[in-house]
């Protein structure tokens, strides 16, 4: 047996078949006589020894999502200005514990999610962000045409593929990058 689901559709398949010969059993009852055909005195002795030998990774089904950076920010006018109006980002929610507490926000754009901090212990300055993109060329040539008198980054070769870096006011830098194909 593979898993609880091949238990219970023999259970729900041996309850159709009676049903077609006019016998009915609920649920219960055909979960119990499907641990009875396999010599255990319940459903839930029956349930218990499947889970045992069944894998971690089919019991626990875990799903790892794409990582959020967090970048630590000094100035909520110069990120949103460098994040928001230079990049593209919007911001999706912000939070702060009070009136003069420092801000924490998340930011978005073509499903990228990023953490913005004010506060002290979130990150340090100076972190690095690796980006996969397409449509490269066309995001370089959206910078350059914004009126952002502190970056007008490069379109970079390198062996991968096709790269954009840009530095925000605070020394966090976004490598985005277009890999090649083949």
């Amino acid at each position: 047996m593979r898993d609880f689901r091949d238990a219970k559709l023999m259970a729900k398949s041996l309850r159709e078949a009676l049903a077609e010969r006019k016998i009915d059993l609920t649920h219960s009852q055909a979960l119990e006589l499907v641990a009875s055909q396999f010599g255990y005195d319940s459903w839930n002795v029956l349930a218990a020894k499947i889970e045992a030998v069944e894998p971690p990774t089919r019991r626990e089904a875990a799903s790892i999502q794409p990582a959020i950076p967090i970048f630590r920010i000094f100035s909520v006018d110069k990120a949103m200005e460098f994040y928001c109006g230079f990049l593209g980002f919007e911001v999706d929610w912000e939070y702060r514990f009070g009136d003069n507490a420092p801000l924490y926000c998340q930011i978005s754009r073509s499903g990228m999610l990023m953490h913005l901090s004010e506060h002290s212990g979130d990150a340090s300055p100076g972190a690095r962000v690796f980006v996969p993109m397409q449509g490269i060329r066309h995001f370089h040539a959206e910078l350059i045409g914004k009126d952002y008198s502190y970056m007008r980054p490069g379109l970079e070769e390198v062996p991968w593929g096709l790269e954009v870096t840009v530095t925000d006011p605070f020394s966090n830098r976004i490598t985005f990058c277009e890999r090649q194909q083949g």
